[in-house]
């Protein structure tokens, strides 16, 4: 809802997908969902990257990545990570090994842009 993209998103992959929830006191704070390769991209990805508002500027989205790639290559070995992200979190991702590949593309009304974790 904070942005604007009010709608049903099932695509079918949970099943095959790991997620990681960040909690406290049984609250939900943040969540990512770890995707294997093939699934999404060619590579593994993690996606759906949420943090409650009340925890911006904690550390906690910093934390939530540092796990989900932490978590992602217990599950499946060391390999590259890509993901869709906003565009205007490029800066925050760079911080965890991310660079941008390609342009700039809408999803959702909201600029995004891929980047890979090599």
């Amino acid at each position: 809802m904070e942005q604007n993209c009010v709608f049903q998103d099932m695509d079918g992959a949970d099943p095959a997908c790991h997620h990681l929830l960040g909690e406290r006191g049984g609250v939900l704070l943040a969540y990512a969902r770890l995707v294997p390769a093939g699934l999404k991209f060619a590579e593994a990805s993690i996606g759906r990257v949420v943090s409650d508002p009340s925890t911006r500027g904690t550390g906690m989205g910093h934390a939530l990545m540092r796990e989900a790639v932490r978590q992602l290559h217990a599950l499946w070995g060391e390999q590259p990570i890509r993901i869709g992200a906003q565009a205007h979190l490029q800066g925050f991702y760079r911080q965890h090994g991310f660079e941008t590949e390609g342009p700039p593309y809408d999803e959702d009304g909201i600029p995004h842009v891929e980047m890979l974790r090599r």
